[in-house]
C-alpha cells in the first residue's frame, strides 16, 4: 500500500516512528511531512498529502499537527478526502468502517507516539463496511 505523509512541527518524532512501522510492514511512503521542530505553517505539508490521496496516487494519508484539527480541516478542503481527527483506536476503527477515511489526522499534542502508532495500525488494518455507510458517504460532498 503506498502511504503519504506529511507534519508540521508538533509531528517529526511521531513521523519518524509511524514511517518506521509502515516500512517494516512493507509500504511504501511519500513523505511531505518537516523534520524538524522549527516553526512552520502546517498546511504546506498538509496540501500535498491530500492532493496525493484525492488523485489516488497514494491509498492512505496520515497528517500531524498539535491538535490534529489545523491538519484535518486542511485536508478536508480538497475533493474525495475524508480525513478523520482522532485519538483512540476506536474513534479511528469507526472513522475507517463507517466514514470510509482515507486520511487519518493525529493530534501529537494530546497522544502518546505509542498511541499513535497503534491508531495507524488500525487505520490501515481496518476496512470499510460499506453498505449503509456508503449512502452517508455519498451525500458528504457539496455540489
Amino acid at each position: 500500500m503506498k502511504i503519504s505523509i506529511g507534519n508540521d512541527h508538533a509531528g517529526p518524532l511521531y513521523k519518524k516512528e509511524i514511517i518506521r512501522l509502515l516500512t517494516l510492514k512493507g509500504h511504501d511512503i511519500s513523505n511531505h511531512g518537516t523534520n524538524t521542530e522549527e516553526s512552520v505553517d502546517y498546511p504546506d505539508f498538509i496540501h500535498p498529502v491530500a492532493e496525493e490521496v484525492s488523485a489516488q496516487n497514494s491509498d492512505l494519508g496520515i497528517i500531524i499537527c498539535g491538535s490534529g484539527n489545523g491538519a484535518a480541516m486542511t485536508a478536508n478542503k480538497h475533493r474525495k478526502i475524508r480525513a478523520a481527527l482522532c485519538w483512540t483506536n476506536e474513534l479511528v476503527s469507526l472513522a475507517r468502517q463507517h466514514n470510509n477515511a482515507n486520511i487519518l489526522s493525529i493530534p501529537a499534542r494530546f497522544v502518546s507516539i505509542s498511541q499513535a502508532l497503534q491508531m495507524v495500525d488500525t487505520f490501515i488494518s481496518t476496512d470499510f463496511e460499506g453498505g449503509r455507510h456508503q449512502g452517508r458517504i455519498d451525500k458528504i460532498p457539496c455540489k
